[in-house]
């Protein structure tokens, strides 16, 4: 007789585990332990085999006989369901292996080793926030361009529109990966092309205006905040690098005497070594500082711990302390600054002011200028640029 859900519910546990049969090969196995196990014999190509239906009462009767049934169609149609489960089991896993997230992962591991640290560290946080709750858990091979178009309108409904077109640049570079590597064979992404609003240009903030120049020199000389962001602020215009170039700034990088700083590949945008010559007032400010922050590894270390450098907004931060807005000044704004003044006023030769920018500046046959190009002169102009801020500062 078939069994009844009192009778699965009430069995107890014998001395050795024994069979409640049921019906069509299902059984339940009641072990010594009193645990309860669903199994269902069939024969398959003369062979007799048993396929495990789950726990009781996890597993309920009926849904018990629901796999039995199941797995009787699979026999019926030639097809072995305890092979069955391990394929779709095993294809499962696949998907899983070729998730979008497993392959962007891997992806930005290896892209990360060409990129400086602040890039790398950007994207896989694009990725973690804006990507990967929707799309990382789906196979790669199986995602389409409407699924990919809903992520992004999610970044663009918050109003972020230039994040959301790096996101789907992103999610196209890590299909590309995918196919190169044999995990996809299209890249859906380029369809989505004109589908996301187009970004609007704007320049970072900066100060170009000599008189202004001179008002935030004077604003920086009279920071009442930390010292070691104060000094930031005052090396900033003298040495023009970008802002997570000045913050990550290790003691060894600085060679005094020469008054040069040596930034190394790593920390570079063009991973390029990159040669700053040092002022005379600059060499000032780093010779201040060097009783505070000397011992350790950075010029610039966090408020918190000397084993990181500042955050990324001390400077940002510090500007908008000082009352200068987001529409006037930026970090990024010490750059523009220089590149404007030196090229208008001060009659520079463009390709010095590039060079010292970390500028891709190519020779006649094409070829990169090394990091020492036109060092006598670059020596010169620094020092002429910091005596030019000097007379604005002072005016």
């Amino acid at each position: 007789m078939p069994l009844s859900d009192t009778q699965c519910k009430t069995a107890k546990p014998k001395e050795k585990p024994y069979k409640m049969t049921d019906e069509k090969g299902l059984y339940l196995l009641v072990a010594v332990s009193g645990g309860k196990w669903w199994r269902f014999n069939y024969r398959f190509e003369q062979k007799h085999k048993t396929l495990s239906m789950g726990t009781y009462p996890e597993t309920s009767l009926k849904q018990a006989r629901e796999k039995r049934d199941e797995a009787r169609k699979l026999v019926a149609a030639g097809i072995d369901p305890g092979v069955n489960r391990k394929a779709s089991k095993a294809a499962k896993e696949g998907e899983i292996a070729n998730s979008f997230e497993i392959v962007a992962r891997e992806w930005h591991t290896k892209q990360s080793t060409s990129w400086v640290d602040s890039h790398s560290e950007k994207i896989i946080r694009r990725l973690e926030r804006d990507i990967f709750p929707w799309l990382g858990h789906l196979p790669i091979s199986a995602i389409t361009a409407p699924e990919i178009l809903e992520t992004l309108r999610r970044i663009e409904d918050r109003g972020a529109i230039e994040t959301a077109h790096r996101a789907h640049q992103n999610c196209s570079q890590v299909f590309r990966y995918a196919i190169a590597t044999g995990r996809a064979t299209y890249n859906p992404a380029p369809d989505l092309k004109g589908a996301l609003p187009p970004v609007k240009q704007s320049h970072l903030a900066a100060i170009t205006d000599p008189k202004i120049i001179g008002d935030l020199l004077r604003a920086i000389d009279s920071y009442q905040g930390s010292f070691v962001t104060k000094s930031a602020l005052r090396l900033a215009p003298l040495v023009f690098v970008r802002p997570g170039e000045l913050r990550a700034a290790e003691w060894i990088e600085f060679d005094i005497e020469k008054a040069e700083w040596n930034i190394p590949a790593t920390r570079m945008k063009m991973r390029e070594p990159h040669l700053v010559p040092l002022s005379s007032q600059a060499i000032s400010i780093l010779k201040e500082l060097y009783p505070l922050t000397g011992n350790g590894r950075y010029v610039f270390p966090s408020a918190r711990t000397t084993q990181r450098p500042m955050s990324d907004n001390a400077i940002l931060a510090a500007l908008r302390r000082m009352g200068f807005s987001k529409d006037e000044m930026s970090g990024h704004g010490f750059r523009a600054m220089a590149r404007t003044v030196l090229d208008e006023v001060l009659q520079i030769r463009p390709d010095f002011i590039e060079h010292q920018l970390a500028h891709a500046v190519r020779d006649p046959n094409g070829r990169a200028y090394n990091r020492t190009a036109h060092k006598a002169e670059r020596h010169k102009m620094m020092q002429q640029w910091a005596d030019y801020l000097d007379s604005l500062k002072n005016n």
